[in-house]
């Protein structure tokens, strides 16, 4: 048995006229302005409100001076926060990179702004490339006074590498 053939229409049925949407459209973009509108002018006036109440409040007070304690210890913390920031990072994470190879591992880097130290903790498989690490650093122009302060070889890992911790100061 065959399936009934199917008869396709590809007209389209005639448009019903538009213009009622297009009238609503309209009163709706009309009323959306105007609100806006009422709103920019409303938020105008609650600012310049704010302003004339603050500026004639009676419980506004002149501004009190710090105590000489508290600037000073606000301007230590300000000096110690712009020693941080003027450590040269780029060329110190530039140097630690170049020097680094397969056979050391970087596990901490201790920085004293203060003082213009680093401390740096690292691992390396066996002592020759623990102090050919030590070398790369000294060669650096961001590094100087490379010193290795400790070293212990790790007996419980089965590889036993060697933990080591250098001390530089900072060009």
């Amino acid at each position: 048995m065959k399936p009934a053939r199917l008869e396709l229409d590809y007209l389209a049925p005639p448009r019903r006229t538009a213009w009622p949407g297009v009238l609503l459209l309209a009163v709706s973009l009309a009323l959306g302005s105007y609100l806006g509108v009422r709103y920019h002018e409303g938020r105008q006036a609650l600012v310049r409100l704010e302003a004339e109440s603050g500026l004639l409040s009676p419980e506004r007070r002149p501004v009190r001076a710090l105590p000489r304690e508290r600037l000073q210890s606000e301007s230590k913390a300000a000096e110690a926060v712009v020693r941080q920031l003027t450590v040269p990072w780029a060329g110190l994470i530039a140097a630690l990179e170049k020097a680094s190879t397969k056979d050391t591992a970087l596990l901490q880097l201790q920085p004293d702004a203060d003082q213009r130290r680093l401390r740096l903790t690292a691992e390396a498989r066996n002592r020759e490339a623990m102090f050919a690490y030590v070398q790369r650093l000294e060669r650096s122009p961001a590094l100087a006074e490379v010193h290795l302060i400790s070293h212990q070889v790790q007996a419980e890992d089965p590889q036993h590498p060697i933990q080591f911790s250098l001390q530089a100061t900072l060009k």
